[in-house]
């Protein structure tokens, strides 16, 4: 069988069938479980731009509340084509090809310092990148010879964690946010910038953040050096790190 060719300039949802357009969304309603309520689900999907809406599911939340799941066919396309993300462009680098770029081009032991900040309590993503064992087969810094990583844990204030980073001299922070509710990580990671360029050593640490809604175009924005996202691990991070203090002669 013939396998359709798809117009990348013209893409829509896909499910049965090549750009038959079907989509599932999942949402809550603050209205009463009933017809009713299915039929104002529908109603919404319609002004969203989704023909033939079906309710698949639908539960009653309580206290006025309905939550559904809903199929629809998309209208819309998307031209992939004129799609530019920024992103952090390099070759990324192994743990050995980091371990002997710092061998060969900074000459010493590179401190990095890394927290998950203000009142977020997760430490999964600092963990990844920082703790020996890593995640998902990729070493974490504390691994790496020629890096000395401490990774603080979670609700460090951002005073305490520029704090550390002068005590060690560190060469790099890293900062993980994971609760990002009503964007309550961007006052918090727009602080630590305010608290380092205060201090006056914001140009002389390379300034890494990080977090499944956090982008390289968003941590720019803030006045970082760079955001990774979800996919990102510990070589990408030090492969970053290493080369901006080659190219900034921070070494």
């Amino acid at each position: 069988m013939a396998v359709q060719k798809v117009d990348l300039t013209k893409v829509k949802p896909y499910g049965d069938t090549l750009n038959d357009g079907m989509m599932q969304l999942s949402f809550t309603l603050p209205v009463p479980y009933g017809d009713e309520a299915s039929e104002a689900a529908k109603i919404l999907a319609k002004k969203m731009g989704l023909n033939e809406p079906s309710v698949v599911y639908s539960k009653d939340l309580g206290i006025g509340y309905t939550y559904f799941v809903l199929y629809g066919k998309c209208t819309h396309t998307v031209d992939y084509t004129d799609i530019e993300v920024p992103k952090v462009d390099m070759e990324f680098m192994d743990k050995y090809e980091v371990e002997d770029f710092i061998k060969e081009n900074i000459k010493r032991d590179i401190v990095i310092v890394g927290a998950c900040t203000g009142t977020d309590a997760h430490t999964v993503g600092i963990d990844a990148i920082i703790n020996m064992k890593g995640f998902a087969g990729h070493y974490g810094l504390e691994r790496y010879k020629g890096i000395k990583a401490y990774n603080l844990g979670s609700q460090v204030a951002n005073e305490d964690l520029v704090a550390k980073a002068i005590e060690l001299n560190a060469d790099a922070i890293l900062v993980s946010q994971v609760v990002t509710q009503k964007d309550v990580h961007i006052p918090n990671l727009t602080e630590l910038v305010e608290l380092l360029e205060a201090e006056g050593i914001r140009d002389k640490i390379v300034l890494v953040c990080g977090g499944p809604r956090l982008s390289h175009e968003l941590a720019q924005e803030l006045g970082y050096d760079a955001g990774f996202t979800t996919g990102s691990f510990a070589n990408h991070v030090a492969t970053f790190v290493v080369n901006q203090m080659v190219d900034r002669k921070l070494i």
